[in-house]
């Protein structure tokens, strides 16, 4: 049995390494053909080997999706806010910086949320039947509170109004596949990447250097993360993205280093935490987990094998990112950036035609512009977490 389980913890990291450096696709897809498979497969296995391969893949996935999205520019929804300060240390030569403080907060909100598994097991029983009932007021109070610091308040209100009406008709489109995938990647990917076009950006000779962490920062910004990272596994209808819109509008003065510990650690975290949610409240929260309970009814033991399994993979993907990163910084220095540029473009909108149709490519092509109005005006690009913030809110309160 020991021999299976780390077979499918090896075979875990090499799919979702895979999975996490090809942008579009997400886990979610594995893990559902993977349960479409799932009769075949427990003829020669059993479901708990299939959960540690799921986990372990999963866990994977939160640590790898930062590279494609800092070196190229192409994000998925849980990398989308990270996005920009990662592109903004690449321009400066410190690309394999913003992944190694990436992965150190997947690492350190790992460890952290793992540590609070004991005190969750309690907290969820109690909590989840109140906090359920204000989470639409407090969301609406961070929005309100992060729109009126924005020192452009009109633009800033704008942004997130038409950023929200946006994910409201996108939302409301009953036939349209992987949502998503063209309205985040417009908004935080193919804009910044048409103006690093136009702008004839060059990327600089990128330093392997280990960034110094301040300690007071790295725990303010994974004790975020953290916290974050639970509110979107405790509450439906949260993602990681509107994680780190909470976990902005509450932290003050991360800058971009503390930001992007924060980032990398929401989505691990919540991943982690999504098991716990499982195992207490019987709800599953993120699609890999939802195929893990389709599999089996875990009981405590095989749920802390699915955390040991979390946090060897951790260990193990924080040196796999630094690896693969170290990599990309030698490489992308010596291509065409711009060239890059026109291939990622034109993949993400092939793309987004093969999954979403000719509906999502004109999704894409306005979300793109929606994107273009922060940098343009000097606003904050939080603002336009609008299109899956407001859906949320409404959701909440209506």
């Amino acid at each position: 049995m020991l021999f299976e389980f780390i077979i499918a913890l090896l075979l875990g990291i090499l799919i979702g390494t895979i999975s996490g450096l090809t942008p579009g696709v997400h886990i979610n897809l594995v893990s559902v053909i993977l349960v479409s498979m799932s009769p075949a497969l427990l003829l020669y296995t059993s479901p708990i080997v299939l959960a540690v391969f799921i986990i372990s893949m999963s866990i994977t996935h939160t640590f790898l999706d930062a590279v494609p999205s800092i070196y190229l520019g192409a994000p998925d929804d849980a990398q989308a806010m990270g996005a920009l300060p990662g592109h903004r240390l690449l321009l400066k030569g410190k690309g394999y910086a913003a992944v190694y403080l990436t992965v150190f907060g997947s690492l350190g909100g790992l460890i952290l949320a793992i540590l609070f598994i004991p005190i969750l097991f309690k907290a969820f029983l109690v909590l989840y039947p109140i906090i359920r009932e204000y989470i639409g007021y407090f969301l609406l109070l961070i929005v309100i509170v992060m729109i009126f610091k924005d020192k452009f308040t009109f633009w800033a209100l704008f942004l997130f109004l038409l950023s929200g009406s946006l994910g409201l008709i996108v939302f409301s489109m009953p036939n349209l596949k992987e949502p998503l995938f063209p309205m985040l990647s417009g908004i935080f990917g193919v804009s910044t990447l048409l103006l690093s076009l136009l702008e004839k950006v060059k990327i600089p000779k990128q330093e392997i250097k280990k960034p110094k962490i301040q300690k007071e920062l790295a725990l303010k910004a994974v004790s975020s993360s953290t916290f974050a990272g639970t509110l979107i596994s405790f509450l439906p209808g949260l993602g990681p993205a509107q994680g780190a819109v909470v976990a902005q509008g509450i932290t003050r003065n991360l800058g971009d280093e503390g930001f992007l510990i924060l980032v990398g650690g929401i989505n691990t975290v919540g991943m982690m935490i999504s098991l716990v949610t499982l195992y207490v409240l019987e709800k599953a929260r993120n699609g890999s987990v939802i195929a893990i309970s389709k599999l089996m009814e875990i009981n405590l033991a095989q749920f802390f094998v699915l955390v040991f399994a979390s946090l060897i993979v951790g260990v193990l993907c924080f040196y796999l990112s630094l690896f693969i990163a170290k990599r990309f910084s030698s490489l992308i220095t010596k291509v065409n950036y711009q060239a890059i540029i026109v291939i990622i473009i034109l993949f993400v909108s092939s793309l987004t035609l093969f999954l979403s149709g000719w509906i999502g490519l004109f999704i894409l092509i306005i979300s793109t512009s929606i994107g273009l109005i922060a940098p343009l005006k000097g606003v904050q690009r939080s603002h336009a977490m609008g299109c899956l913030i407001l859906p949320v809110i409404l959701y909440f309160l209506i």
